[in-house]
C-alpha cells in the first residue's frame, strides 16, 4: 500500500523489451532496498527483481500490466515518479494507493494561475462514477484533489472520456514528473479504493 506521496523521482538507465514483456533499470536513489520489495513507479505497483549498493533496481513488467497502463512509453533517460510503501508508523499525507492502476488518461493542457499550475485530463468515462469535487485521484503515482469533474460528451470530450481539473502546486509541480508532461501524453490513473469497495457493498448488499 501506498499514500501517493512521491518519495524520489528515479531516472531510467534501460528499458529492454522481452518479446510482449519490458525489463527496465532505474536509478532510485534509494540505497537500502530489498529483493522482492514494492515500489510504486509512476502508481504501477512493481516488484524489485535486483538491486546494487547504489540504489540501481530493475523491474520486470509483465504484458498484462503493459496492457493496462501507461508503462510502455517508459524509455531509457525518462523520468519515474516512485514512492516505497508504507508502514504502520507512517503519517498519510496522501490517501490510500494501491498501485493499482485502473485506466490510463491524456494530459489536455496546461496553464499558470498565479505560482501554481491549473492542468486538465481526459480519462475512461467508466471510471466517472468514482470521482467527486475535492475528492482523491491518483495520476502517475501522484495524490492529488480533484477541482473539477466533467461529465462524458461535455468540454469536447466524447462518450468515452470526459475532463477533470486539479491545481498543481509549485512543490508539487517541481518534484513530480508531471512538470516534464506534454499535451496528449498518457497517465496512469487510480481511482480511490473507498469508492469502489462503496460501489460494491451497494451492489449486493
Amino acid at each position: 500500500m501506498f499514500s501517493g506521496i512521491i518519495e524520489h523521482q528515479g531516472q531510467v538507465s534501460a528499458a529492454r523489451r522481452l518479446d510482449r514483456d519490458l525489463d527496465i533499470t532505474v536509478q532510485t536513489g534509494m540505497t537500502d532496498l530489498a529483493l522482492g520489495e514494492s515500489i510504486a513507479v509512476n502508481g504501477v505497483c512493481l516488484t524489485v527483481t535486483s538491486f546494487d549498493a547504489k540504489g540501481t533496481a530493475t523491474f520486470f513488467i509483465s504484458s498484462e500490466t503493459l496492457d493496462r497502463t501507461a508503462l510502455g512509453r517508459i524509455d531509457a533517460g525518462h523520468t519515474v515518479n516512485l514512492e516505497r510503501a508504507v508502514t504502520p508508523a507512517t503519517r498519510l499525507s496522501g490517501h490510500i494507493v494501491q498501485g493499482h492502476v485502473d485506466g490510463t488518461g491524456r494530459l489536455l493542457a496546461v496553464r499558470e494561475d498565479g505560482e501554481a499550475r491549473h492542468i486538465t485530463f481526459t480519462i475512461p468515462a467508466r471510471l466517472r462514477r468514482y470521482l467527486v469535487e475535492k475528492g482523491s485521484i491518483t495520476i502517475d503515482g501522484i495524490s492529488l484533489t480533484l477541482n473539477e469533474v466533467g461529465a462524458p460528451g461535455e468540454d469536447g470530450c466524447d462518450a468515452d472520456t470526459f475532463r477533470i481539473a486539479l491545481m498543481i502546486i509549485p512543490h508539487t509541480w517541481e518534484h513530480t514528473t508531471l512538470g516534464s508532461l506534454k499535451p496528449g501524453d498518457a497517465v496512469n490513473i487510480e481511482v480511490d479504493v473507498i469508492a469502489k469497495y462503496v460501489e460494491s457493498v451497494c451492489q449486493y448488499r
